[in-house]
């Protein structure tokens, strides 16, 4: 079979063969110049950062927010007309009204940027109005919708980014820079994961969620009562994929997870509000520590740890091991054999960070400085949006999205069934033997 990239395939294939269009009508490849017009489903916390950072530039116009509260609505329509804009349209009318943003003929993009259980429906609604999806982490929360989101973007020919800034940070760059320069040789192993104490999000204020939360803790915390296994696993696993080629020469084909009991909500609850607090009978799914073990087509392991709800610093736990050698993020730590000063000794990662910084990081430095995330927010939307100005696929596609979201409920799966084996779908039906990665080239954008 004759090889082709994967912007080829996208714009041919799945356009020509749905016989549509692959972007909105308007944009003009190669005018710099070109405004590209967006609008915001949900604009809380999350969705006010990207929406400040998108105003920030001077290539987008927001013409459309969304939410359910008036409050976020009131402030987003603030900022955008701080920013010299003109007052965008405001769609409030309750869960559904997001339909009637995406229709609009004014827009090229969506940011969705809403609880997890809305961002599948939204993306396809998106990508059915003929917009560009940009959607927040995890991008679907079934199988069946990350299927979803694959047949609906090779159907209409409509690309969908699942946003997962951390594929950007500095240090996971430089390392990916690595990686292709063949500096740890043959890729073996890769650890990964989200550790990050959250007890304080999932409950706020003091023992409260739900109708009497505030933030991510009127929804958020219900996952943590329903559900047990990898429920948030992108910020690791996003970056180790696109080291490991998955659905670009490589994927993701069994997995097996286990959880450990559950006492630290139970705990925080009773620290924050006393035996007699209503939620303290409150019998919480989520195990304390997920571990989830992948085994890849090429050989390679991933392991993946879920570990939110117990008191520790936070760490995405990465390790990127091959034949000479591994870095470690935690202790921000490298040895290679043959080049490390001492055998068997670690030693800083600083000089190879120098050395290997990526050059997408040396071009856009000074524009990512302010942004969040230690930057890596600025590089994950400027990726969506000059994907839309240059009409090209985005270099996170929904082959990423539905590869590294179905993690969840597949682990979910093998944690029910005591750690047994699930195999994970091969949402690019054996395309991944031949499509090349184009995930942050050196000259890109």
């Amino acid at each position: 079979m004759k090889k082709v990239n994967r912007r080829e395939f996208i714009k041919t294939s799945a356009a020509v063969a749905a016989g549509v269009s692959l972007l909105p009508s308007g944009i003009i490849l190669g005018r710099d110049d070109r405004k590209v017009r967006l609008g915001f489903i949900g604009v809380g916390l999350r969705g006010t950062s990207h929406l400040e950072l998108a105003l920030a530039r001077k290539d987008v116009e927001v013409k459309a927010v969304c939410d359910i509260r008036k409050a976020a609505t009131d402030n987003a329509v603030k900022l955008v007309t701080d920013a010299g804009q003109k007052k965008p349209a405001v769609y409030l009318n309750g869960e559904e009204d997001y339909r009637n943003l995406v229709t609009r003929e004014d827009i090229d993009g969506v940011i969705i940027s809403t609880p997890w259980v809305w961002h599948a429906p939204m993306a396809i609604a998106a990508m059915k109005a003929g917009k560009y999806a940009g959607v927040e982490v995890p991008a679907a929360l079934t199988e069946e919708e990350c299927w979803d989101l694959v047949h609906t973007s090779e159907e209409t020919g409509m690309p969908c980014m699942i946003l997962e800034n951390v594929c950007y940070r500095r240090d996971v760059m430089a390392v990916y820079n690595m990686v292709r320069q063949g500096i740890f040789g043959e890729l073996m192993h890769c650890h990964c994961g989200y550790q990050h104490d959250l007890r304080n999000i999932k409950f706020q204020p003091g023992a409260e969620f739900g109708e009497k939360g505030q933030g991510e803790a009127v929804w958020r915390t219900e996952h943590s009562i329903k559900r047990n296994g990898d429920l948030y696993p992108t910020h690791g696993a996003g970056p180790v994929a696109k080291m490991l080629d998955i659905n670009t020469g490589n994927r993701f084909v069994t997995l097996t997870s286990m959880a450990t009991k559950s006492r630290g909500l139970h705990n925080y609850v009773l620290a924050q509000g006393g035996e007699d607090h209503p939620n303290a009978k409150i019998k919480f799914a989520l195990g304390d520590i997920v571990t989830t073990m992948i085994k890849c087509a090429n050989g390679e392991t991933v392991l993946i740890s879920h570990d939110t709800n117990l008191p520790r610093p936070y760490s995405l736990n990465f390790r990127v091991q091959g034949t000479n050698g591994l870095w470690m993020d935690d202790f921000d730590s490298i040895y290679l054999e043959g080049v490390s000063p001492e055998p068997h000794r670690w030693e800083s990662f600083e000089k190879y960070q120098e050395q290997y910084d990526h050059p997408l990081w040396k071009k856009y430095e000074s524009d990512s400085e302010g942004a969040g995330h230690g930057g890596m927010d600025f590089f994950v939307l400027h990726a969506f949006i000059e994907s839309i100005k240059r009409k090209v696929p985005t270099p996170i596609d929904v082959y990423d999205a539905a590869a590294w979201s179905v993690l969840v409920p597949l682990s979910e799966q093998s944690v029910a069934q005591g750690g047994a084996p699930m195999a994970i779908p091969d949402f690019t039906g054996g395309r991944w033997v031949w499509r090349k990665s184009d995930f942050a080239l050196d000259d890109q954008y």
